[in-house]
């Protein structure tokens, strides 16, 4: 299925204005989800809507939107009165500021879309604005769902990408958990050499397509043999991990890349996978049911 823009409007760079939509980066789909049954009839339940005060259910229609500006009063805030609020990023994406593309802190990253040129007479300033911020990341905002984001918009392969970002305000600060403030500060060169010679060992191309969501396939695996009525036996549990001496830990680590027994990095191929379910334990087992 041909994917959907989610908004449409304009990008601006001081005068040069671009039609642009804007289209999720990410699929929501490719997610397991689950509706809830009754488990007598194995109906799947209704959620009503429900007026304690006149007891009874009301319909989407009987419905208005309200805000609590004091305990128990409400204000009523109908389509109309939100559609007063009329700001420049309900239609334009107004990159105001540029700086390098790493002063992003990827903590404040929270969604990702594509800008896609509308049309073709918006295609070549598209491009030329795309490779004019080569190495740069632009900062605007943009009005989507009902609520202005901050964003960042940033060059990527053939296109551009927009990243919502969480504003500051929203962000904790690392001195806000208890645990982190009890941290050592440095540690001694010696710790700090083996560390990095373990690390180092590990270092490879990075390809994030090689990694797969191992939990949603043994789930489906689950799923399937339920289907075809097979019975899935429970893995045991993993013995909690024994805590051993740090440095001793590090040498350990060492001894086993030196050795070749360096774990791969690619995840499980389907076909194992669907013989699996780790989500905190080892492999489950699928038996078939005996005919009654």
């Amino acid at each position: 299925m041909a994917a959907r823009p989610t908004w449409k409007g304009f990008l601006k760079v001081s005068l040069v204005t671009i039609p642009v939509r804007v289209y999720p980066a990410t699929e929501s789909a490719a997610t397991i989800s689950f509706n809830q049954l009754h488990d007598e009839c194995q109906t799947r339940i209704q959620q009503k809507k429900w007026c304690p005060h006149c007891e009874r259910e009301v319909t989407s229609a009987e419905i208005v939107k309200g805000y609590e500006f004091e305990k128990g009063r409400w204000v009523v805030v109908g389509d109309e009165d939100i559609a007063k609020v009329k700001t420049e990023s309900t239609k334009i994406i107004n990159l105001a500021q540029f700086a390098a593309d790493d002063e992003i802190d990827p903590m404040y990253v929270d969604k990702t879309y594509y800008l896609a040129p509308e049309g073709p007479m918006a295609s070549d300033a598209y491009a030329v604005m795309r490779d004019g911020m080569k190495g740069k990341v632009g900062i605007g905002k943009v009005a989507i769902h009902g609520r202005e984001d901050l964003v960042a918009v940033r060059p990527h392969k053939q296109g551009l990408v927009m990243h919502t970002l969480h504003h500051a305000a929203e962000m904790r600060t690392i001195d806000q958990i208890d645990e982190l403030r009890e941290v050592r500060g440095s540690v001694s060169s010696a710790e700090a050499k083996l560390a990095q010679q373990v690390i180092a060992s590990y270092e490879a191309p990075l390809d994030l397509a090689t990694y797969s969501d191992e939990y949603q396939q043994g789930l489906r695996a689950i799923i399937d043999a339920k289907v075809a009525g097979e019975e899935v036996v429970a893995p045991k549990a993993d013995e909690a991990p024994k805590v051993i001496d740090l440095m001793e830990a590090l040498r350990r680590s060492l001894d086993q890349v030196s050795a070749g027994k360096k774990p791969a990095a690619k995840a499980e191929s389907s076909a194992a996978a669907k013989k699996a379910v780790k989500p905190a334990g080892p492999r489950a087992v699928v038996k078939k049911r005996k005919a009654s």
